[in-house]
């Protein structure tokens, strides 16, 4: 699933290849991607040029002349710039005609992608409920201990929650946990001093390593627009089971935490 450093470098990439092109014409193959009337949805982009491009969470925002577009990637969607001459592909299930004689096309093999047009703003509404940047200074000890006062969730929900931090999902998670030491059934309000300014410095750390290296590529993802993303070699604990730790050469285990496959260290993330 695309986390936050690969969608982050999807909105870097897209910017540089689309911005200030017209869209004149759009093609649905699978409606169930476009929330709300598929009509409206292409009468209100059509005549639209591309002006920005935004990141919040997993979510990526196109700001276009008159309205904004906002897209989820789900577990597999992806974004290609190709010619109006290649041929559609399976899974080419949204294709935006550009008027540069190109066309970005949304790849997405299972389907649970959505797009949605909203109204310009600075204040998404359909974002509310997302927490704070990770990499921003909101992101920061004094709202780690405020939020995990009240909770229940152990270390591994915690990360996982959008509500908490927006972004972080299934690999960043055992990541940062990996390198702040802490085991992920660790209890969330049980987080000593260090551990939470731990959790922010790392937080920030491995996110911008990763977007830096253009991402990681698992199973079947791969950044879009041909970039690969090469953090998947710093991996220290997530798809490694049975491999030794690279600091104490314990065997890396694998089980299930708060519903996700988790990767963790038993000797150094011992409870």
């Amino acid at each position: 699933m695309p986390e936050l450093p690969e969608v982050e470098t999807v909105v870097r990439t897209l910017k540089q290849a689309v911005k200030d092109c017209k869209i004149v014409q759009v093609d649905i193959y699978w409606n169930n991607i476009i929330v709300g009337d598929i009509q409206v949805f292409k009468s209100s982009l059509i005549g639209q040029s591309f002006r920005r491009f935004k990141r919040r969470g997993k979510y990526i925002i196109f700001e276009l002349d008159d309205c904004s577009l906002l897209s989820h990637l789900r577990m597999e969607g992806k974004y290609f710039i190709k010619d109006c001459t290649d041929k559609k592909e399976k899974h080419e299930h949204v294709i935006f005609t550009l008027d540069n004689g190109k066309t970005l096309r949304y790849h997405d093999t299972r389907k649970f992608g959505k797009m949605e047009v909203i109204p310009k703003s600075k204040d998404y509404v359909q974002l509310k409920n997302l927490g704070v940047e990770p990499l921003s200074h909101k992101l920061n000890e004094t709202y780690v201990s405020n939020y995990i006062k009240n909770t229940k969730q152990c270390m591994k929900q915690l990360l996982l929650d959008q509500s908490f931090i927006a972004g972080i999902g299934n690999i960043y998670a055992d990541e940062i946990l990996f390198r702040m030491k802490v085991h992920p059934k660790k209890i969330a309000k049980e987080l000593t001093p260090q551990e939470i300014i731990d959790l922010v410095y790392y937080t920030k750390h491995v996110l911008k390593g990763a977007i830096r290296a253009g991402g990681t590529t698992i199973r079947s993802y791969t950044s879009s627009l041909g970039i690969t993303g090469r953090f998947q070699l710093k991996l220290k604990v997530h798809m490694r089971k049975n491999e030794p730790c690279y600091l104490c050469k314990e065997k890396i285990v694998k089980e299930v935490v708060a519903q996700r496959g988790t990767y963790y260290c038993p000797r150094c993330q011992s409870l």
